[in-house]
C-alpha cells in the first residue's frame, strides 16, 4: 500500500475531473490517496512517497496557475526526491502541435531533475480527439497501478 498523492493543475475543471475518476481506482487497490490543486511547496508532498500529477495546458504551453507555485518551487530548489516515484497525465490539444501537453511535459521535467523516479510512460491525452480524458486515463491507470 503506498501514500499517494494527486497533484493536479487545472484551468477548466478537465484535470480534475481526471484525478476524481483516478482515486477511486488506486483506493480500491488498497492505497492511501489524497488529492489536491493547491500543493505549493516541497512540504505539501512529503507525507507521500508516491504522486501522480494530471496536468492541463494552457496558452503557450504553460503549467496551469494553481499548480505553477509548486514547478517553480521544485525547480528553483530541486529537493531530493529521490525516495519518491510519480506519474503524470498530461492534457492537451494536438491542434497546437508545438505545445501538445505542455504543461505536463514541464512538470514530468521539474519531477526529473529533483531525481523522482517515474513510473511508466507519460500518458498524453489529445483533446481534440479524445473529448472525456478520464476514459483514456483510467484505462493507463490499470497498467501504472500495477508499478505502485
Amino acid at each position: 500500500m503506498a501514500r499517494i498523492l494527486i497533484l493536479v493543475g487545472t484551468e477548466s475543471g478537465n484535470a480534475q475531473m481526471v484525478a476524481d475518476a483516478l482515486k477511486p481506482v488506486l483506493v480500491a487497490a488498497g492505497h492511501k490517496v489524497d488529492v489536491t490543486d493547491k500543493a505549493a511547496t516541497v512540504a505539501d508532498l512529503q507525507s507521500h512517497e508516491v504522486f501522480l500529477v494530471v496536468c492541463a495546458t494552457h496558452g503557450s504551453g504553460d503549467i496551469p496557475t494553481n499548480i505553477l507555485p509548486l514547478a517553480e518551487a521544485l525547480e528553483r530548489g530541486r529537493p531530493d526526491l529521490s525516495g519518491h516515484r510519480y506519474g503524470v497525465v498530461a492534457l492537451g490539444d494536438m491542434t497546437y502541435q508545438d505545445t501538445f501537453c505542455g504543461g505536463g511535459k514541464q512538470l514530468d521535467r521539474v519531477f526529473a531533475l529533483c531525481r523522482a523516479k517515474r513510473l511508466g510512460e507519460r500518458l498524453e491525452v489529445d483533446a481534440s480527439s479524445q473529448p472525456l480524458p478520464d476514459e483514456e486515463a483510467l484505462a493507463w491507470i490499470e497498467s501504472w497501478k500495477g508499478l505502485v
